[in-house]
């Protein structure tokens, strides 16, 4: 038994050998899935390959066969050992022949793509180049078209003509039967016949917008095919049995102008368009192309874009119509105002003048009456009255002011003055009226402060006894502080005030004046109002202390004027107030240059002046005026030669007289006429007497007049018994005298 070595192995074998069915059965399996793959791959590629549904066929076997080879993996049976090795044989050389022919296909594909078959390609390409050619020598002509339908309606910024001449080049380029335009209404409900081509249908008849063949083709920006019996298409009238031709609409923006602005772009409105319907001939088998389309689309833009500028063209005529009208409104209204302004200063000139002269009646015969024996109870209505006269003239002068302000004939009168001396002349003229209410006043004034300025000294003060005057209106006890110093470069910009620009400069400089009072003080809403002429703080201490409320008012047009800004400090009410204001001014070159010395204000240096035996001349037509002047310097110990008219005065006048004083508005010659006279009588100076305007005049004109004819001074009414004496005491002594107007 050791010696037989013939038994053949048993199932380790066989599975050997099972196991290479498995392997091969799954290459095989895998040829036969990937070779259909490539097929269909080649089939994909080649253009030009003729039968590809045999192709097709051989892959469906192929993956058939790989089918049963894959499932003969899971349908093995047990077979005799020959035939396992058989099967086995047999398999694996399939497998081979399989993966080579796999193999082999991945290799000759390329090569079977580089073979054409040359008369199939040859004609696909040539009528695939006839087709690309005829694309191109269509859009070539639609370009042609396109330009030359812009350049049409373009040639011309009138709507109608722009859209007739679309109609018409349309018509012409595409060979229409019929074309037209429909214009939205007023209402925007109704879509109206404007414009047809053949003029077939009578234009104004109309359609509701709402249809939906209308909104189909305003949602849409191309060209939509529509019915032919749709109510926007119906062109022309019906003849037989015609076929209608195909019919194409498009929609037209149209611009927008209800928010039209200059330098701005018009608003263009997207739900508000015209409709263009263009109808090929009837009985014609003829087609809309796309390239006609689409050259429907370009003309509909480009009849827009005209459209628009033809609109803002019609918008721009109808803004300068109205520019035009407007400005011959506004140069009539000008024209109006300026005749307004001239008869306002026309009448305030006359009424000034009408109203001074029973003032300078009223306030002399007080003054006078003043002087004479009165009971403690006359004597009070007397002050009253005098009183009640000067706070009347105060107020026709502001009046006056504003006025001039408003109208811009108001300059400033610059001249050298000492700058200083006119802060003592206010603390002086404010101290009376402050010891009365037993408030301490006090002035400070910085030891930078240039003594001498160049500025309108009139006008300075004015503005500064204004700001006093109000702290003393307001305070009922306590004190008043006046401090003026000159403002630093850092100190002037104010943010209240944007539009206060100061300019530092080497010649000239900028005064601050504080006025600070104890009194009722102002609430912080009432500021504002406080530089409104005839508006006054609302608190009842600033009611009860009177006022016009222009003073404060005027205070601000006079600081404009000097180029300064003003306002107002508070704590609130019952804690005082302090205005502040900043004004320019020069620096004088010389201080020695000589001026008109102006009237100084009323002081007690003249309180017992007397001037018995001065003969005075007095010519006034008005004769209540004359009988004033005359008892005024009647008292004062003149002698008084009074004349009614100008011939009285000119015989009357003698060298024996030492003053005339004349009012300019005379009958006959007037008042400057008189002063030439006068010169040409008395040729030699120390024999003519002193010519003094004695006027209600406050015009500039009236000045600079009596300065032409040689007058040595000008006095405005009306004209106080302590006026008077002042006016007298300074002629004779500065032999010129002329007060600021």
């Amino acid at each position: 038994m050791e010696s037989c070595n013939c038994i053949e192995p048993q199932w380790p074998a066989d599975e050997l050998l099972m196991k290479y069915q498995y392997i091969s059965d799954f290459f095989i399996a895998l040829a036969y899935f990937s070779i259909p793959l490539e097929l269909i791959y080649f089939v994909k590629k080649s253009a030009v390959f003729p039968y590809r549904w045999v192709l097709v066929q051989f892959g469906a076997f192929i993956v058939l066969c790989g089918a049963t080879h894959l499932i003969n993996l899971w349908t093995f049976t047990m077979h005799s050992r020959t035939v396992a090795v058989v099967m086995t044989t047999a398999k694996v050389l399939t497998a081979v022949v399989s993966c080579a022919t796999a193999l082999m296909l991945v290799h000759i594909i390329p090569d079977l793509l580089s073979v054409k078959t040359r008369e199939v390609f040859l004609k696909n390409k040539a009528a695939e180049l006839d087709r690309e050619m005829g694309l191109i020598r269509t859009q070539e002509e639609t370009g042609r078209h396109v330009r030359m339908l812009t350049h049409e309606i373009r040639s011309t910024l009138d709507r109608h003509t722009i859209l007739k001449t679309t109609l018409v080049e349309l018509g012409r380029t595409l060979a229409l039967e019929e074309c037209a335009l429909w214009m939205p209404t007023r209402t925007g409900l109704e879509l109206q016949l404007s414009y047809t081509l053949r003029q077939q249908n009578p234009v104004g008849y109309t359609v509701p917008i709402h249809l939906p063949v209308i909104n189909q083709v305003f949602s849409s920006s191309r060209a939509v095919k529509i019915s032919p019996n749709c109510p926007v298409a119906r062109l022309r009238p019906v003849v037989g049995k015609c076929m209608p031709g195909e019919v194409v609409a498009v929609r037209v923006p149209l611009l927008h102008l209800s928010n039209f602005q200059i330098n701005d772009w018009p608003e263009l409105s997207t739900k508000r368009y015209a409709l263009m319907v263009l109808m090929l001939p009837s009985d014609s088998a003829r087609q809309w192309h796309v390239h006609e389309l689409e050259l429907v689309e370009v003309v509909a833009d480009q009849v827009a874009v005209a459209l628009s500028h033809a609109a803002i063209l019609e918008e721009s005529m109808r803004a300068r119509d109205l520019l035009m009208e407007q400005n011959v409104a506004l140069d009539l209204a000008r024209r109006e105002a300026e005749t307004a302004i001239r008869a306002r200063n026309d009448f305030l000139a006359v009424m000034n003048h009408e109203m001074r002269t029973p003032m300078h009646a009223i306030i002399a015969l007080s003054s006078l009456l003043q002087e004479t024996e009165l009971t403690p109870e006359q004597r009070l209505m007397v002050e009253t009255i005098l009183k009640s006269s000067n706070l009347l003239a105060t107020l026709i002068n502001d009046v006056l002011d504003v006025s001039r302000l408003e109208d811009g004939s108001l300059r400033l009168d610059l001249g050298t003055f000492n700058l200083c001396a006119v802060f003592r002349e206010v603390l002086d003229l404010i101290k009376p009226i402050a010891s009365v209410k037993k408030l301490h006043v006090s002035l400070n004034l910085a030891p930078d402060l240039p003594e001498y300025a160049i500025g309108d000294e009139k006008r300075l003060m004015q503005t500064i006894l204004n700001v006093v005057g109000n702290a003393v209106k307001f305070s009922k006890e306590g004190s008043i502080s006046i401090t003026a110093f000159v403002a630093k470069s850092e100190s002037l910009r104010d943010s209240r005030a944007p539009e206060f620009l100061p300019v530092p400069s080497d010649n000239q400089f900028y005064l601050r004046v504080q006025v600070k009072d104890s009194g009722a003080g102002i609430s912080p809403q009432d500021i504002p109002k406080l530089f409104t002429k005839f508006a006054q703080a609302q608190s009842t201490a600033t009611r009860n202390s009177g006022g016009s409320g222009l003073g404060l008012a005027i205070c601000k047009r006079f600081v404009n004027l000097m180029e300064g800004h003003i306002w107002i400090e508070t704590e609130g009410l019952g804690k005082g107030c302090t205005a502040i204001f900043i004004v320019k001014l020069g620096i004088p070159e010389r201080l020695n240059e000589s001026k008109l010395p102006l009237m100084p204000k009323v002081s007690s240096n003249h309180g017992h002046t007397s001037f018995s035996g001065l003969k005075v001349l007095v010519m006034d037509e008005n004769g209540v005026s004359r009988m004033v002047t005359k008892g005024l310097l009647v008292h004062l110990g003149c002698e008084v030669t009074m004349a009614s008219s100008s011939d009285e005065c000119l015989h009357v006048v003698s060298h024996e007289h030492k003053v005339v004083l004349m009012d300019v508005c005379v009958p006959g010659m007037d008042g400057y006429e008189i002063a030439v006279q006068i010169h040409e009588k008395f040729t030699k100076r120390h024999e003519r007497p002193l010519i003094v305007a004695l006027t209600g005049n406050t015009d500039k004109a009236t000045k600079e007049n009596c300065m032409r004819v040689g007058m040595d001074g000008v006095i405005l009414k009306p004209v106080s018994l302590d006026k008077m004496r002042s006016v007298l005491s300074d002629l004779l002594e500065h032999r010129v005298l002329f007060e600021a107007i």
